[in-house]
């Protein structure tokens, strides 16, 4: 849209802030406190607690049947079809037996579609949460080995177990304090680049498989390091048999993958290329015996359900660390999923909720020996993609798998795990993809780049629990190094207008005569408050402590040789000049000395010889000039007579900050520059007034509506006495500091 060049004319007063609360009838806000509600009982109020802890309850009874029926049946049982190889797959990946990909298939998929908010995420295995259970598995309970405690075995399905219900603990919890905010910190780089470098742990750990090789269990940093060495060592050792499977396997899927997006505007649902291969390989298995070729097959697949058992309190210890990450990352992979997909289709996604959603289905999974799960990007694109509307679909693939786990699980004991392991690394494809982030990082953004850099190596080196702490500190340190290293601006008028900008950016943008303009583009507080007044000293181009330090050297030759004019005159002639006084004032801090004349009187100095050649002043009021100014000290004065600071971009204060900007009035006002404030935010005056910022000295006189009115305001008062001002003058600043740095000398 292209902008019509068009003039505006607005009249208004000049407002500082007091006048500005005055006109706007200006009163802070005080956060209302609703806690009394929280006791009140209706059924208004119950109806309403229901439908958001049981989101079924509110959209299910107005579930449009005709319209979306048929659509989440099609896409439930497309789902389902995906489903069943991944869960089987997966389950290889978390060093579990197959048939609890099942189970974990079934029992959170239900629970999700009770309390989940999100209508087009798939629940279930993923690859990145079985990795990081096989982690923890494979460490704690090695190939051919239980996990001993107290003389008790456990195996690593009891090891999952209750890590799901741990992992269910922590989110339920988190969802409960409304902690959802906490995945705000997982910035979109730092997920990408973990799920990336998780994807490469993850075509590792199915080497093994396809290569029909026999490795050790490493656990801890560099254990991905060492089991691409340990197979790079044992290659000579690979079964043929596997490799061969696995390849057409492969071929297989990635033909089915191009072929549906090749077809995919013709097709209704896509092709079932893992079903048909997992079929296909389980009957050419059976038929041709691919044990006798040493190929590895998944082995006896038990039906029907299983009790549920109770998790293992003693083992909570060892597992915390590792269900902290797993419940982060998972609630991080599915709510960024479902924002997605809420977006699109225009609903809302409450985060707490999911996250006692989804804590939900990792504690009563757990409970009925499921391990750990979340959303799965690429089923979660099909149940969209194939017509799914809400989680009826989510619901409809659940009972798919139970039809499977109660009667036709036993069909595939004779499926390869070489297929399995080829069907996982088929579908990484996507993540894999994320590597292009690198180019296109390079050129938006360095800072991205090397959060995702860090993280990745971070992640590969130090395993997935370390890793994700590391990265996730990395980021957080370098938001504040960056909060450390803004930039700083010293700005200019845009000719004709009240638009002040950046003069080494807009070649048209003039200093103002006699004023200086200096902005930060962050927010000022304790890590980078000095930072702040060392660079408006710089740029202000005066040596500010240097100056002010030859001036409190200066005033302390003065305040000698005064000492030394007293000490020589006669005691006599002290005595007798009864109407002769003196009125010396001299602060403690750098220049503050004044010496005035009062009514009637006379300043003798010198020798007697001096005094008898003195003239006394017969005029009443006369004052001596001062002798604590730059000019009268023989001191170089600033090009400029007024500061103005721009302070649009602080979003709160501290207490150092206080201080600092304190400071920093002192300091200019020693050097005899004006030091206005412009353009704070209505949070942030409270803050000031709370912090007993503004007093005698600093009032909200010196605080302007816009930098505009503060640049106004000082070419019309350079350098203002408090009459023509309305400020205080430099008596009273003198008073305040000399009394604010007696009480900081007795603190």
């Amino acid at each position: 849209m292209e902008l019509q060049s068009q003039d505006y004319h607005v009249e208004r007063p000049l407002l500082n802030q007091e006048q500005l609360e005055q006109l706007g009838h200006w009163g802070s806000v005080s956060p209302a406190h609703n806690w009394r509600s929280w006791f009140q009982c209706s059924r208004a109020r119950a109806c309403a607690l229901l439908s958001r802890h049981f989101p079924v309850l509110a959209w299910l009874p107005r579930y449009p049947v005709r319209e979306w029926l048929l659509g989440d049946l099609l896409s439930g049982l497309s789902v389902a079809i995906m489903q069943l190889p991944q869960g089987l797959a997966y389950a290889l990946l978390a060093g579990l037996p197959p048939v609890f990909g099942l189970y974990s298939s079934f029992y959170p998929v239900f629970v999700y579609f009770l309390f989940g908010t999100s209508r087009h995420i798939s629940i279930g295995t993923f690859a990145v949460m079985s990795v990081m259970v096989g982690s923890v598995t494979e460490s704690l309970v090695p190939d051919g080995t239980n996990f001993t405690i107290n003389g008790e075995y456990y195996d690593r399905v009891q090891v999952a177990s209750t890590l799901s219900v741990l992992v269910g603990l922590f989110q339920v919890g988190l969802g409960l304090v409304h902690f959802g905010f906490v995945v705000t910190y997982l910035s979109e780089p730092l997920v990408r680049s973990y799920t990336t470098a998780a994807s490469v742990q993850v075509f590792v750990s199915q080497l093994k498989y396809v290569f029909g090789l026999q490795l050790k269990s490493y656990s801890g940093p560099l254990s991905l390091i060492y089991t691409v060495l340990e197979v790079c060592r044992k290659l000579p050792q690979s079964v043929v048999g596997n490799i061969v499977t696995a390849l057409v396997a492969g071929i297989v899927l990635v033909a089915v993958k191009l072929l549906n997006d090749k077809l995919q505007r013709y097709l209704p649902i896509p092709l079932p290329g893992e079903l048909l291969t997992l079929i296909g390989a389980t009957g050419i298995s059976y038929g041709v015996c691919l044990k006798k070729f040493g190929v590895d097959v998944v082995g006896s697949i038990p039906t029907g359900l299983v009790p549920p058992v109770a998790p293992k309190p003693e083992l909570f210890p060892q597992l915390v660390a590792n269900a902290f990450a797993i419940a982060v990352v998972g609630f991080a992979i599915a709510i960024s999923l479902g924002k997605i997909f809420a977006l699109r289709h225009g609903y809302r996604v409450d985060s707490n909720q999911e996250l006692v959603a989804l804590g939900l289905s990792n504690l009563i999974g757990g409970i009925f020996q499921c391990f750990p799960i979340s959303c799965s990007m690429s089923r979660s694109l099909v149940q969209e993609s194939t017509g799914g509307n809400t989680q009826v679909a989510g619901a409809v693939s659940s009972l798919f798998i139970l039809i499977i786990i109660v009667k036709l699980g036993e069909l595939f004991k004779d499926l390869p795990k070489a297929v399995l392991a080829a069907t996982i690394i088929v579908n990484l494809k996507g993540m894999l993809m994320q590597f292009k982030d690198i180019c296109s990082l390079w050129k938006s953004n360095q800072v991205d780049l090397l959060i995702w850099v860090v993280t990745f190596v971070a992640t590969i080196l130090l395993n997935l629990d370390l890793g994700l702490a590391v990265s996730v500190v990395f980021s957080l340190l370098l938001m504040v190094v960056r909060t450390q290293l803004p930039r700083y601006s010293v700005l200019g008028q845009v000719p004709g207008t009240d638009i002040y900008r950046d003069v080494a950016e807009y070649s048209e943008a003039k200093e103002v005569p006699g004023v200086k303009i200096f902005r930060s583009s962050v927010t000022v507080y304790f890590a980078n408050a000095e930072l702040y007044s060392d660079a408006l000293k710089q740029r202000c181009g005066v040596d500010v402590d240097d100056l002010l330090s030859r001036k409190k050297k200066l005033l302390r030759k003065q305040e000698l040789k005064l000492k030394r004019a007293q000490k020589r005159q006669p005691q006599k002639q002290a005595t007798s000049s009864k109407d002769t006084s003196f009125s010396i004032n001299v602060n403690s801090s750098p220049g503050n000395t004044e010496i005035n004349n009062v009514e009637d009187s006379k300043v003798k100095t010198g020798t007697e010889n001096e005094l008898d050649g003195s003239v006394a002043s017969n005029q009443e009021d006369a004052k001596a000039p001062d002798l604590s100014t730059l000019k009268a000290l023989g001191l170089p004065q600033p090009d400029f007579h007024s500061l103005v600071l721009d302070l649009s971009a602080l979003s709160f204060v501290d207490t150092v900050c206080l201080k600092s900007l304190k400071n920093i009035f002192r300091d200019f006002w020693e050097i005899e520059v004006e030091v206005y404030m412009a353009a704070c935010q209505s949070p942030v005056i409270t803050q000031l007034e709370a912090g007993h910022f503004f007093d005698a000295s600093i009032t909200k006189q010196h605080l302007f509506a816009t930098v505009h009115d503060a640049v106004t305001f000082a070419l019309q008062h350079p350098r203002a006495s408090s009459v023509d001002s309305g400020l205080p003058g430099p008596g009273t600043r003198d008073a305040v500091w000399h009394m604010a740095g007696k009480q900081e000398r007795e603190q």
